[in-house]
């Protein structure tokens, strides 16, 4: 019985590969489904595609907790999560990055 979702390292590599994901692809999907205002995200696999981290700004993660937050993401990426081996997303709302930024800058 299959559940669509990639069962091996190969069937997800596989799916990855045929499915297109790629840093801009993940970037660009983020922005129109959660309007998020900043996005930064790094192929932690080594250009194979399969293992993502993850930085994303947006308004809609307001008033909701980081399980809350991430379950946003996740079903904004639904179809790519199932793709993709690891995928590792830190959801800030606006105010919570600049923030973050002014502790970076000492």
């Amino acid at each position: 019985m299959s559940t669509g979702a990639a069962e091996t390292d190969t069937q997800a590599a596989n799916a990855a590969s045929t499915s297109g994901i790629t840093v801009a692809s993940l970037e660009q999907t983020l922005k129109e489904k959660l309007a998020a205002e900043h996005v930064d995200i790094e192929d932690m696999s080594g250009g194979c595609g399969q293992a993502f981290t993850a930085v994303i700004v947006s308004h809609a993660f307001e008033k909701k907790n980081t399980l809350a937050r991430h379950r946003l993401v996740n079903s904004a990426l639904k179809t790519e999560i199932a793709a993709i081996h690891a995928w590792t997303p830190k959801c800030l709302t606006p105010e919570e990055w600049v923030k973050k930024q002014k502790e970076a800058s000492f």
